[in-house]
């Protein structure tokens, strides 16, 4: 039953009166729907739709806490306050003062904790100054993230060329189709629609040395996408969908299996046993 600190998880506080109504005009999901025993995940995407930085939405008391990547921290502070324009909001990066933890695999879930919204089998997460104690390190969650498929921000998705469908946050609960305008709706909602997905982020089992991030994959001498992030024989590649038709991949000097899960719903009905 193991929980982690995870050491880069930041914290970003957005308070005051307004709170709600400036975070929903900016991001992918319903901040309405964070509360005490739910968070919300979401994105910051471009005026153009491509991503920036995800984020779960905690609501506590008077403020919500974004619980971001540790590195993205500021820069997502600032770039939320340059629409603050007249709203009663305020904006702090709490990275310093305040700890992410994250328990799975039928970990008790303490005080404060709210579960993944993601996907069950991901568990529960935390933020909070007093950090729970962790039998577990922040490798194991990789691991364990790895094994689900899940993609993990900025180490799989690409700033400002990633679409949120391509890094499958229809299926993980990232994006509400319901709520209105957002920066970069109008490209995610195109995308859905039309059908104008060509690639994913897709799981892979690694046969071989794990690929460094950013390494080409090959299927027949023509390049298909790229690795992203892995650890031991398994890992995320962005792939074109045409490429999930059972040809060899290649990445360096390993050979890459895709390992659809099951909540990946992909166009086309592509589909194979796994996760």
């Amino acid at each position: 039953m193991p929980i982690a600190i995870l050491p880069e998880r930041g914290v970003v506080e957005v308070a005051g009166e307004d709170r709600v109504a400036f975070l929903q005009g900016l991001v992918s999901n319903d901040v309405a729907e964070a509360g005490p025993d739910w968070a919300v995940f979401a994105a910051l995407l471009t005026p153009q739709g491509k991503w920036l930085a995800d984020f779960f939405i905690h609501a506590e008391c008077e403020r919500l806490l974004l619980d971001c990547e540790r590195a993205q921290a500021g820069m997502l502070a600032q770039r939320l306050g340059r629409f603050r324009l007249r709203s009663k909001v305020m904006l702090r990066d709490l990275s310093a003062e305040m700890a992410v933890a994250v328990g799975w695999g039928g970990a008790v879930m303490p005080a404060g904790a709210v579960p993944d919204p993601r996907l069950e089998a991901a568990g529960w997460r935390l933020v909070s100054r007093a950090a729970p104690a962790a039998d577990a390190s922040a490798e194991d969650w990789d691991a364990h993230r790895l094994a689900l498929g899940l993609p993990e921000g900025s180490r799989d998705l690409a700033a400002e060329q990633t679409v949120l469908l391509e890094a499958g946050f229809d299926a993980l609960h990232g994006i509400s189709w319901s709520k209105g305008c957002y920066m970069g709706q109008e490209l995610t909602a195109r995308t859905r629609y039309r059908g104008l997905l060509k690639r994913r982020l897709v799981p892979v089992e690694v046969d071989g040395p794990l690929p460094e991030p950013g390494t080409p994959v090959v299927a027949g001498g023509a390049e298909v996408g790229e690795m992203r992030s892995g650890r031991g024989a398994r890992g995320i590649a962005q792939l074109r969908l045409d490429a999930l038709d059972g040809r060899a991949l290649r990445c360096g000097d390993a050979a890459l299996r895709p390992r659809i899960p099951g909540w990946m719903g992909l166009p086309g009905e592509v589909a194979a046993p796994g996760g």
